[in-house]
């Protein structure tokens, strides 16, 4: 979950990373902000009891990836601020590429992606 006004920011970052599967959705939240903080967002303050605009990311990748991708998003969403966010991982059970029936890496992997750059740079310093 970040602020609205950063998902450029972190979709920029993933994509320099090489991280190209992302899902993204708008929704409201009430964040756990206790003792009168107020969030402000568009030029509106909100309370610990007003639903606030928040942008929820979806990204899948391998487990060897999560660090990266944590420390991207946080790199690129963090203001310093309350209400910057919360990252929640999971694991997931499989991936399934409709198209072809691919299960594991190979549905989730893209081409042009993350494994495709450390080739392209593996080649480039030989």
């Amino acid at each position: 979950m970040i602020r609205p006004w950063r998902l450029s920011h972190v979709i920029k970052a993933l994509s320099e990373g090489g991280i190209r599967g992302v899902t993204a959705y708008e929704v409201t939240g009430l964040g756990a902000q206790g003792g009168g903080v107020r969030e402000r967002y568009a030029g509106h303050e909100f309370d610990e009891s007003s639903l606030v605009a928040k942008t929820k990311l979806e990204v899948v990748v391998v487990a060897a990836q999560v660090n990266d991708v944590v420390n991207l998003i946080i790199a690129a969403a963090q203001t310093g601020e309350v209400g910057d966010g919360k990252l929640f991982v999971s694991p997931v059970s499989d991936v399934i590429r409709i198209r072809t029936a691919e299960h594991g890496a190979a549905a989730e992997r893209m081409k042009g992606g993350r494994e495709d750059m450390k080739r392209a740079a593996s080649t480039d310093a030989n």
